[in-house]
């Protein structure tokens, strides 16, 4: 199946969402320190709005009359996350829900917990472990294939920002000659808090594609992931198909953009602390703390969002009902009451691995382990191929950006040439 002539309309020239991710997630080159001083100073929460505090766009589609509070501390941030039946998911309705419609994220109890089992259940360790070998390796390859031999490249552009999106499209059983399309309308349905004009026709394009594609897999099954979720039933039913539609839309993004951030950031601070990079190359060991401690120093989502579905108090705060929840786990993650010397990168940490990267409690990410795996299988090929890898002294340092959401748009590299098969 190829995409309808009309959904190919909306790849113009004119609009390039990749371009827009400054005025969405923020172009702030160091946000911690100041995330530090409010988080010290209001003792965990402070009834501010993180967007306004960060010097954003404002967020055009959240309710400008609700009551809006930061949450800073690890201690906080952990009992937000906890507890639900208090501090629910109702704030993406807003804004993520716009975009991705009815998904687990804008759920909650009872109807989060029987959604979210069956999606869980194909993200189980053991399968995302033969994804692996069978999609994420030969995504990885095909990749360094291109750059292997030349001694450099921009590892980001070249790299980081393709294979994820990739490994979701073999997931799912896309064609892979529409991956630069769906690359495109994926990004450009999470700018629906700043541009709802084309987040809004983004979403509604890839809905009406994986519609199409639902009632194809009932008919001709294969053996991809789409495939086996439209074949789910609950009490004998198919699940409803605007659920199983924004699970995808989501997918495309929660389990390839945020991929790319993470492993950005990850190899970004490896090289700017080649002692570290020197230490995975002598212990492989190491690689699952070095992706942890990437994530809790510099996480690819900063910040998330819950509803206060009553009233009721935090850290000595009133919060009202109605009030948004801005749940800032990048603070949290260099909380110095939860993590020693906060401000350091060290793959050696013993705690990194209890950070607030993939949030926690019951709506703690369902796609953490594949997550895990790919940037296990690129940062393991890097190592393996890749050798003498250094920052080029040529091209600009690389800089991570943004206070939402954390990238890095480059990452100049050079290392020994490998001979091209």
């Amino acid at each position: 199946m190829t995409i309808a002539p009309k959904l190919r309309d909306f790849d113009e020239a004119s609009f390039n969402p990749f371009m827009s991710d400054e005025l969405a997630f923020g172009d702030n080159d160091d946000p911690y320190p100041q995330l530090a001083k409010l988080r010290e100073e209001s003792g965990g929460v402070v009834a501010a709005d993180w967007r306004t505090t960060m010097g954003l766009f404002p967020d055009i589609t959240q309710p400008a009359d609700a009551q809006r509070f930061m949450v800073l501390s690890a201690e906080a941030v952990q009992k937000v996350l906890q507890t639900p039946e208090i501090f629910g998911n109702g704030a993406y309705a807003f804004n993520l829900g716009r975009a991705f419609g009815r998904s687990i994220s804008t759920m909650d109890a009872p109807e989060h917990g029987q959604f979210r089992r069956i999606f869980q259940k194909v993200f189980l360790p053991q399968y995302v472990r033969e994804w692996g070998g069978t999609i994420v390796d030969p995504v990885v390859d095909e990749l360094m294939q291109d750059f292997q031999h030349t001694g450099k490249a921009d590892l980001v552009q070249q790299f980081t920002v393709h294979y994820p999106f990739r490994v979701v499209y073999r997931q799912l059983g896309l064609p892979q000659q529409e991956g630069t399309i769906f690359h495109k309308l994926a990004i450009a349905q999470t700018l629906i808090a700043v541009d709802t004009a084309h987040a809004e026709e983004a979403s509604r394009k890839l809905g009406d594609y994986f519609g199409a594609m639902i009632e194809l897999k009932r008919r001709e099954p294969g053996d991809d992931l789409l495939s086996l979720l439209v074949h789910t039933q609950i009490d004998g039913e198919y699940l409803p198909k605007e659920v199983l539609i924004s699970f995808f839309r989501q997918l495309i993004n929660a389990a390839a953009d945020t991929t790319y951030r993470g492993t950005g950031v990850l190899l970004t601070m490896l090289l700017k602390n080649p002692d570290q990079l020197e230490m995975l190359r002598n212990d492989c060991l190491l690689i699952p703390n070095a992706i942890e401690e990437a994530l809790r120093f510099d996480g690819p989502v900063l910040v998330m969002d819950r509803f206060a579905r009553e009233d009721t108090e935090l850290c000595g705060v009133s919060i009202p009902k109605g009030s948004v929840i801005q749940v800032i786990g990048g603070a949290a993650n260099r909380d110095p009451a939860l993590f020693e010397n906060p401000d350091k990168f060290d793959i050696t940490r013993r705690n990194a691995k209890q950070h607030f990267s993939f949030a926690q409690g019951p709506h703690i990410c369902v796609g953490q382990h594949l997550a895990r795996v790919e940037m296990t299988r690129a940062l393991t090929a890097i190592l393996d191929r890749l050798h003498n890898l250094r920052l080029d002294p040529d091209m600009p340092e690389p800089k991570l950006r943004g206070a939402t959401l954390r990238r890095s748009e480059h990452l100049y590299v050079r290392f020994d040439p490998v001979a091209k098969h």
